[in-house]
């Protein structure tokens, strides 16, 4: 027998505002008052920005199983959809990540191959180039140095742009747009301006791919506009998610798995000190799930009524799959507040989330990661911070988080 949930929704003053603040000194974990939610049951409602009250799914079975539901949508445009920040006028779309299938399915299909295992690991050879020369170039420089300006943010920008065919001269342009769209708390018309000039900047590049091929994805992509697959706009459209995604996301989980590991030095001298590939690997799954940099969880909205954990859930409500809280839920990873870089479950985490929708970059996190986890701490091994942790900041107001700064010495 099911509840309708919606019968005994809290009064204003109970539900508790989302996102949620973390505690003060406790940077790596969730929020307090999610936990707290977590444990007092599966679903609770929580208050978004503009008043609406979606429900926040609390547990990592009941997270994988909604993400999996043909029933769910992740369209930003349908009515209910607990969107993190105001929208611009026109709203504003990333591609493929807010379409359901058919649409999702089709688009994401044109760019699927060169994020294949296969063809990701025969990249591992020039990622250790760019991780070696970024190091070369950084340990040559000033010291203390910012980690984040230094190495964090160069390296995956490196590699996306040698991926996609995107000129690393204009890494400061892509970069400062970047950073705006995925500020939560960014003014709306600053969101549409970066969304605008990354699009504009993708639909020139397109025109260059156009007329000359090279041996790039925006080339694979001007194969498909060519063929009348794919409209330019929706390639344009597609390269700006990947750029972004294909920088942001690692970049922060470098520099806040530093830290991290440079808080815990057990932790960190086991990775240091190994020359095992499955240890380090090891080590990536289980600071992606001690971290899980997208801390405001995967938004969702039900297309129809959906029973989950005894309780019914209704067409037309939001869902947000709180990822950080799952990837510490006890009843999946005993233990879950611990940092075990040797946890052997590590990898069952929803860190890139789960289902149709998730990551389709995660093989080349996965690669960049490794290779810098085992090179940064192995050639820098007196690396060390600069400051206090209380000095140094945290992207709290974004939608990826990590650090806008890390001073580091060596």
């Amino acid at each position: 027998m099911t509840s309708t949930l919606d019968q005994a929704t809290p009064g204003a003053d109970e539900v508790p505002e989302f996102p949620m603040a973390r505690a003060a000194g406790c940077p790596f974990d969730p929020p307090p008052r999610a936990r707290e939610l977590q444990e007092a049951g599966p679903l609770a409602r929580v208050r978004l920005w503009d008043g609406s009250t979606p429900w926040l799914v609390t547990r990592y079975a009941d997270q994988r199983a909604l993400l999996a539901d043909a029933r769910v949508s992740a369209d930003i445009t349908r009515p209910g959809y607990p969107s993190p920040a105001p929208l611009p006028p026109g709203g504003l779309s990333i591609s493929f990540i807010l379409m359901d299938n058919p649409e999702h399915a089709r688009l994401r299909r044109m760019v699927t191959a060169p994020f294949t295992v296969r063809r990701i690991e025969a990249l591992r050879p020039a990622v250790q180039k760019i991780v070696d020369d970024s190091l070369d170039a950084m340990l040559a420089g000033p010291n203390p140095v910012d980690l984040v300006e230094a190495f964090a943010l160069p390296v995956p920008s490196l590699v996306i742009c040698e991926l996609l065919g995107v000129p690393y001269r204009d890494h400061d342009f892509f970069q400062t747009n970047s950073k705006v769209i995925i500020k939560r708390d960014a003014d709306p018309a600053e969101r549409t301006a970066g969304h605008r000039a990354l699009l504009g900047y993708l639909d020139d590049l397109m025109g260059e791919k156009l007329a000359r091929r090279q041996d790039d994805l925006l080339s694979g992509l001007a194969d498909r506009v060519e063929a009348g697959e794919l409209t330019r706009a929706e390639a344009a459209q597609m390269g700006v998610l990947l750029l972004i995604a294909g920088h942001e996301t690692t970049a922060n989980m470098i520099a806040l798995g530093t830290l991290t590991l440079l808080r815990h030095p057990d932790q960190l001298a086991l990775v240091r000190e190994t020359d095992d590939p499955a240890v380090i690997a090891g080590a990536v799954e289980e600071l992606l799930r001690y971290l899980t940099i997208t801390h405001n969880g995967r938004r969702r909205v039900a297309i129809e009524d959906i029973e989950i954990a005894g309780e019914t859930i209704r067409a037309g409500e939001g869902l947000i799959m709180a990822n950080d809280i799952a990837n510490r839920d006890e009843s999946v990873f005993p233990d879950p507040d611990g940092l075990d870089v040797r946890r052997p479950d590590s990898r069952r985490h929803v860190a890139f989330g789960f289902g149709v929708h998730q990551c389709l970059g995660q093989p080349l996190a996965r690669v960049e990661l490794q290779v810098v986890y085992n090179t940064l701490y192995w050639r820098v091994p007196t690396l060390a911070l600069a400051a206090d942790l209380d000095e140094i900041p945290f992207k709290h107001n974004g939608s990826v988080y990590g650090v806008y700064e890390l001073p580091v010495t060596w």
